[in-house]
């Protein structure tokens, strides 16, 4: 009979990536071969940005579309300051602007408030879209929109992006 203690033998732990999670309004930045993970994503944008050839990777995980007429205040909450604050992170440990490349997921209308103009999800899809054009990277995938939550994973180490969707099967950008 095998008993679980929680522990784990040396070779197992070695196996396991570093897992870092990334809460609401936070970023975080990883090398080598962690793994950066979100969920609760309805209409807030989790942007993945990943540069190969320095192998350092980011995440954010955004609520709103931009930060004007909000002095100072957390960054990673708003799309425009949140990839900027991301893409500064990035650079600081390594990445190349130019080889850096982003997929995002997200941008729901759980809610339908049509009658008011576009959703907040479609709006921080917009403002993410926007913001890495004007940041000169590429969005290479992306899963958006639609009436359903979900989570992701971002592969420090080969930059894949696995989402997670509430009525679909995980789809790898």
């Amino acid at each position: 009979m095998k008993v679980y203690d929680g522990s784990q033998t040396e070779s197992a732990q070695q196996s396991q990536p570093e897992r870092i999670k990334v809460g609401i309004a936070e970023y975080r930045v990883a090398t080598d071969s962690a793994v950066l993970t979100t969920s609760g994503l309805g209409s807030c944008i989790g942007v993945g940005i990943y540069d190969e050839a320095s192998g350092v990777a980011g995440l954010v995980h955004v609520m709103l579309p931009t930060a004007e007429d909000v002095e100072g205040g957390n960054r990673a909450k708003f799309a425009d300051t949140g990839v900027a604050a991301l893409v500064e992170a990035l650079e600081a440990e390594g990445a190349s602007r130019d080889g850096m490349r982003a997929k995002i997921a997200g941008g729901s209308d759980m809610l339908d408030f049509s009658e008011n103009g576009p959703s907040i999800g479609s709006r921080n899809a917009d403002q993410v879209r926007e913001t890495l054009t004007a940041f000169d990277i590429p969005l290479l995938g992306e899963d958006v929109g639609g009436d359903h939550g979900r989570s992701l994973r971002l592969e420090a180490d080969t930059g894949d992006f696995v989402v997670k969707s509430a009525n679909t099967e995980s789809t790898t950008l």
